[in-house]
């Protein structure tokens, strides 16, 4: 580790210019290097370096200047003052108001030995610190000093932290309701305070006083009037967290090449800039599989979403799973009903027709499906709720399943959850059996046909809903996709078809009490846009379209073509997203 270096002249002396005694006074208060840190003769960088400090030894603060952000460092043993360094550059130990005000200027060289940490903490003072000699003919003698009680804001609700003092400077982290920061500074003409934060390069983030509860009185931390912060150290962006997907693989992972991973970071940035930051309670989550190439990433894919009606892909997997042949004309109708109206009374029938009349049973078949596939984070152990129709009650206790995914962050359904990256694998594995003939659903079954995981894409392909993804790909492309949401999580897992290849996009999106459609649907519409694009780069898409959620109230496909189709043996569709 590296200690302080002091440019040592064998018959040098130590010369001071001291406009005050007290600048050599010990304080109690100490400081230490944040990795590095110049020591100079004087205030500002433009004054001479006279050596430099590091993490590992820590410095008496004797002196402080009125105007700036600096500390004047004394020698561990003798307390002489050794040099001046910018404050964010260090962790203070102590009351700051205590240490003496001075404008000390080091005119010579210091002359000392290279502490360690051993000598300076048997050179602590006792409760009457030694006399400290600050010159040949100068000498000051400890007072007592006084007992300054911590300072803390209690956080009422979900904050920021700022780099500086105002909403314009960049967020370093956040805080939430019970949390308590220590209060280490305050502004003397702004209504902020400085509060101690691990996660910032200089451990330290500043919040507005109006937001939170202080106990204490913050005039009796450090009073800082800096008005310029561009001087501090430089935030570096927060990575994308991309990784493959956590599901185990048959074979080997395919390489990310670089061209996807700079897209997924850009996907990453924009999620970031829309709002939705994993550092905060408003969050989102993100699959990406190039269906070609078999590449993937994602991010958030360790938090448990509500399964909301996108869970209703699993049901209608769990369906054909059961299926001997074509469904009835009463069951496509219910198929249709189910995936594109989003329609609950449709969904529980098709839980109890896997479940042979019953439909709680039809949902843990459902789920020991996907178990059978390798999903050990997606489920669903109960029908759907219905408001105002009584649902009848289970003949075993419902199960409310403990995952090894995060089931708190976004406050998921006991009874009906999923992950992104779990969703996106099994509408991998539904075109893989439509159109490559191979996959989970083939090869860890005997349950599927090609012909029936060709009509579970079809029936997604009619969904009405031109938002979410289907909104940031031109008027005419196949999107085969299921959309979902409640007052607080919206989500939508689709296949795209484009001439330059097909991908699955699965996102979902979190916010507590309520998120907004005009927040949710252009962010998937935008990360679908850049894929799109990356896809084809010779005819981008310029914008994302507008894209509307059509009425509910009048979605019943009895009577359908669509219903003709899932009922028909003679059905085929060979080609991706072709009819």
């Amino acid at each position: 580790m590296r200690k302080i270096i002091i440019a040592l002249a064998v018959a040098a002396a130590v010369i001071l210019v001291l406009a005050n005694s007290a600048a050599a006074q010990y304080t109690g208060v100490v400081a230490e290097a944040i990795g590095t840190a110049n020591l100079r003769a004087g205030v500002g960088t433009d004054t001479e370096v006279v050596g430099d400090i590091a993490t590992g030894i820590r410095y008496p603060v004797v002196g402080r200047s009125a105007r700036f952000p600096w500390l004047l460092l004394g020698d561990p043993v003798s307390f002489t003052p050794i040099g001046w360094v910018f404050q964010d550059l260090v962790t203070v130990s102590g009351s700051i108001v205590v240490v003496p005000v001075t404008e000390d200027f080091i005119v010579g060289q210091a002359l000392t030995q290279t502490p360690s940490q051993s000598t300076f903490a048997a050179a602590q003072p006792s409760p009457t610190p030694p006399q400290v000699s600050t010159s040949p003919s100068v000498t000051a003698s400890a007072t007592p000093q006084p007992t300054v009680p911590p300072v803390y804001g209690d956080v009422l609700g979900e904050i920021n932290l700022r780099y500086g003092p105002g909403s314009d400077y960049p967020r370093v982290g956040g805080a939430v309701a019970g949390d308590r920061l220590e209060i280490v500074g305050y502004h003397t003409t702004l209504p902020w305070v400085l509060v101690r934060h691990e996660g910032a390069p200089n451990n330290v983030a500043w919040v507005s006083s109006d937001i939170i509860e202080i106990t204490g009185d913050p005039r009796t931390t450090q009073p800082i009037a800096q008005t310029d912060f561009s001087n501090l150290p430089t935030l570096t962006p927060t990575p994308a967290v991309q990784q493959h997907s956590s599901i185990p693989h048959d074979g080997t992972l395919v390489p990310v090449s670089t061209g996807l991973q700079t897209l997924g970071n850009l996907m990453w940035d924009g999620v970031l800039r829309a709002g939705f930051n994993p550092t905060t309670s408003k969050f989102a989550a993100m699959y990406l599989k190039n269906l070609s190439t078999g590449e993937e990433i994602t991010f958030g894919n360790q938090y448990a979403f509500s399964g909301t009606s996108i869970n209703k892909v699993a049901i209608l997997t769990g369906l054909f799973s059961i299926l001997d042949g074509p469904p009835d004309y009463a069951t496509a109708v219910d198929i249709a009903d189910t995936m594109i109206c989003s329609e609950n009374s449709s969904t529980n029938s098709l839980l109890a027709r896997i479940g042979g009349g019953d439909m709680y049973l039809g949902a843990e078949r459902t789920t020991q499906l996907l178990t059978t596939l390798g999903l050990r984070r997606t489920f669903i152990t109960a029908p759907y709720v219905i408001p105002g129709v009584e649902l009848p009650q289970p003949t075993s206790p419902i199960r409310y399943p403990h995952t090894d995914a995060d089931q708190a962050k976004a406050r998921p359904d006991a009874t009906n959850q999923m992950t992104v990256d779990e969703m996106g694998y099994l509408l991998a594995s539904i075109y893989d059996c439509a159109y490559n003939e191979t996959g989970p659903l083939l090869e860890r079954t005997t349950a599927f046909t090609p012909q029936e995981c060709r009509k579970m894409l079809h029936v997604m392909s009619n969904n009405t809903v031109d938002a979410f993804a289907k909104a940031g790909v031109p008027e005419g492309i196949t999107v085969a996709h299921k959309h979902g949401w409640t007052a607080e999580t919206h989500g939508n897992a689709a296949i795209v078809f484009t001439p330059g290849g097909d991908y699955v996009l699965v996102m979902m999106m979190f916010q507590p009490e309520w998120l907004v459609f005009s927040e949710s649907l252009p962010l998937v519409a935008e990360t679908s846009r850049l894929m799109f694009n990356f896809l084809n780069p010779s005819t981008p898409l310029g914008h994302i379209r507008d894209g509307y959620i059509p009425p509910t109230e009048s979605c019943n496909y009895a009577g359908s073509q669509l219903a003709d189709e899932l009922v028909s043996p003679y059905f085929l569709e060979t080609a991706a997203g072709t009819p």
